[in-house]
């Protein structure tokens, strides 16, 4: 296969997957931890006017699904890709970023978990997943 369309279409798996993923963790979480009482979390409006209801542990899976979203996307796309794993995987992780910071302005969430999200949510996740996926690639131990 054509290298440049292999790594397109490695990109676009990664988005597909970590955006799967993402979404799975976000729609299971209000099953583990359910919402609080009188919040709409159905309307972006609901959850907006809501938000002063939550409390640090409704934050758990949301920061879990783009952290996790994030690490597979990036993984996967670096195992598919032969050349500049680091790069590819950086370039799902910024991906992801840009959506976590729309989602900053499109949702207001308390300071401190817009910071740990955007800090520790998307690139460093990125970055594992690229060693993760090496590794995996080349057989050896973690």
């Amino acid at each position: 296969m054509n290298p440049i369309l292999k790594n397109l279409l490695a990109i676009v798996i990664g988005i597909i997957i970590g955006s799967i993923i993402n979404m799975s963790i976000i729609m299971l979480s209000g099953v583990i931890i359910p919402a609080p009482l009188g919040a709409d979390i159905t309307t972006t409006e609901g959850l907006k006017a809501s938000m002063h209801l939550f409390q640090p542990k409704h934050f758990i899976f949301p920061f879990l699904a783009h952290a996790l979203g994030t690490l597979f996307g990036a993984g996967i796309t670096a195992f598919i890709v032969e050349k500049n794993k680091l790069n590819y995987a950086l370039i799902i992780g910024l991906l992801f970023l840009v959506g976590g910071i729309a989602s900053v302005f499109m949702l207001p969430s308390p300071t401190w978990y817009t910071i740990i999200d955007i800090v520790a949510a998307y690139l460093p996740m990125a970055y594992l997943g690229a060693i993760v996926a090496k590794k995996i690639k080349n057989k050896t131990p973690l």
